[in-house]
């Protein structure tokens, strides 16, 4: 027997029509590439969304095509999601911090018919055009006033072309599991994949992440997503915004300390998200100038290990509740999020920052579990660590092209590629990637615990702890330092910053003090880069291990 219910199927248009009808004078405030603040409502959103998607069926876009999009956090970038993915079509956000060749190849493996770009990315867009064979035209997001004199073939502007339409557009109905947004992985090994989300996943997502126990959103949150919208649509932000009613405040190519701290004041923003490293560029911002936030009160950091330092110092300092949040391309991204429970109040405040350590408890639509080498299921003890597997309705079966086949493990599970520990109430805690977790003498040592704790020396900046070839040990951990500005921090020093706090055996075998160190296009620390920069170092530990060993104890 079937139910009796409306068969209504969850398309990403419905989210910006709900917005225009029942939040419509809320505003959407964005710092924009050409300079100035935009402001405009939710209201108004619909009604030029409406316009450039009769501007799209103009120019030929037809669902199921591809209209891929290099551009920041702005009212532009907004109005393509919801224009392409609510006439059929699929939003490709591509990562414009990727070389050109790399962006070449994502456009062309997605077929993108149209590329629409940011002018902050002319230069970027004239370079690599002419290897992007398959893409019809380039479309300015911008005003006449402000179009690039690069040389760009067929190129067009934003906002003539949406001038030239009127705002009659009826959204289309369709399948909810038809393709609604496509985003490739990093690529650190082999090419980019592609994830292919639907419009059943992205709502489903949606609803989900604004929960209290997840982003916590409502009408009454103001919140400026940090993490890009090319990087797994800024973790489902501009969805779920909508979808409750939310205030969106958008930085554009303002990144630095100094501008996003005059957006959270200007706009009174209480939530923000973003991975460790930008926090670390407004902390330093607001600790020079000697500034406080007077509406922030939750943010989620994600895309990384949040440093336990920053986690107190943001507590302590300002008065700001961190999340831990954990998640994935191929996951939309959201996997989990670290909200206590109602029995964590009776925990001492030192137990209550330790559980903030951990990544959180899976949202609902997201299962998990670890399991060793053989795929046996590990204990959830928070002890027992293991490679960690999840399921769900917003997780990628395949990956677009059927690229590397079939990613599943026996049951339907995705290996994620992370490890770590599952406690007694589903608190996840990632110990390492499977592929960063340092090998020695046949025990694994964390690097992300190495990291962190060198994170809370008042004289580091940044910290990464890579593996280093070992003749005995197979690995030891090298860690790679940036001091603060005026640190004067030795060697030594910081080694015996450790002593109690990690086993003997997990000490570091030496420090290395760098500038800075490389980042990936979405801002999380380059492993891949330092492990090739320090290929042959030598440990001072090595030489001395470097003795022929007995064939009968090998």
């Amino acid at each position: 027997m079937l139910g009796l219910m409306m068969d209504e199927p969850l398309l990403v248009a419905s989210l910006l029509r709900h917005a225009d009808r029942y939040h419509g004078d809320t505003e959407i405030v964005s710092r924009t590439a050409e300079g100035p603040i935009h402001r405009y409502t939710y209201r108004q959103a619909h009604e030029r969304t409406r316009r450039l998607a009769n501007a799209l069926t103009r120019l030929g876009v037809k669902p199921g095509d591809r209209v891929g999009t290099l551009a920041w956090n702005g009212f532009r970038h907004f109005e393509l999601y919801f224009a392409v993915s609510g006439m059929g079509s699929v939003i490709h956000t591509i990562n414009p911090r990727l070389f050109p060749d790399q962006i070449a190849y994502i456009a062309g493996h997605a077929e993108d018919a149209y590329v629409c770009f940011d002018i902050t990315f002319a230069p970027l867009v004239e370079k690599m055009a002419a290897a992007c064979k398959v893409v019809k035209g380039w479309i300015a997001m911008t005003d006449r006033a402000h179009m690039p004199a690069a040389r760009i073939p067929n190129l067009l502007c934003y906002e003539e072309l949406l001038a030239a339409e009127s705002d009659g557009f009826d959204w289309p109905t369709f399948d909810e599991n038809t393709a609604s947004g496509l985003c490739y992985t990093s690529g650190t090994t082999g090419n980019p994949k592609g994830v292919l989300f639907s419009h059943r996943s992205t709502v489903l997502h949606a609803c989900v992440i604004t929960m209290p126990d997840a982003t916590d959103l409502s009408s009454r949150s103001s919140i400026l997503p940090i993490v890009p919208m090319f990087h797994v649509n800024a973790w489902g932000i501009p969805y779920a915004a909508p979808l409750v009613g939310a205030k969106l405040v958008f930085p554009g190519p303002g990144l630095d300390g100094a501008s996003l701290y005059e957006l959270f004041e200007t706009e009174k923003v209480n939530r923000s998200s973003g991975v460790p490293t930008v926090w670390l560029g407004i902390l330093h911002h607001m600790k020079q100038h000697n500034l406080r936030f007077s509406t922030l009160e939750k943010v989620v950091i994600g895309g990384a290990a949040c440093p336990p330092a920053m986690i107190r110092t943001l507590n302590e300092d300002y008065g700001i509740r961190v999340q831990h949040g954990w998640g994935m391309t191929e996951m939309s991204p959201i996997g989990t999020i670290n909200s206590p429970k109602l029995k964590h109040d009776a925990l001492a405040p030192q137990e209550r920052f330790e559980l903030s350590l951990k990544q959180g408890r899976p949202v609902f639509g997201v299962d998990m579990k670890i399991v060793d080498g053989e795929g046996k299921e590990l204990p959830r003890d928070g002890k027992a660590f293991g490679d960690l597997l999840v399921k769900g309705p917003w997780i990628v079966r395949e990956y677009f092209r059927g690229e590397g086949g079939n990613p599943l493990r026996p049951g339907g599970w995705f290996p994620t590629g992370d490890v770590g520990t599952i406690d007694p109430d589903g608190y996840l805690q990632i110990t390492d990637r499977s592929k960063d977790v340092i090998k020695s003498g046949g025990e694994w040592i964390s690097s992300i615990d190495l990291e962190n704790i060198a994170m809370g020396h008042p004289g580091v900046m940044e910290a990464a702890v890579i593996g280093v070839r070992h003749p005995k040990w197979d690995e030891r951990p090298l860690l790679v330092v940036v001091k603060k500005a005026g640190a004067l921090l030795t060697r030594e020093e910081l080694l015996a910053f450790y002593e109690g706090k990690v086993a003997k055996w997990w000490l570091p075998d030496d420090v290395v003090f760098v500038e800075q160190l490389p980042h990936t296009a979405t801002g999380k620390l380059s492993k891949l880069t330092l492990r090739e920069q320090f290929k042959d170092y030598a440990l001072p530990t090595a030489a001395a291990s470097a003795i022929p060993r007995d064939p009968a104890r090998a």
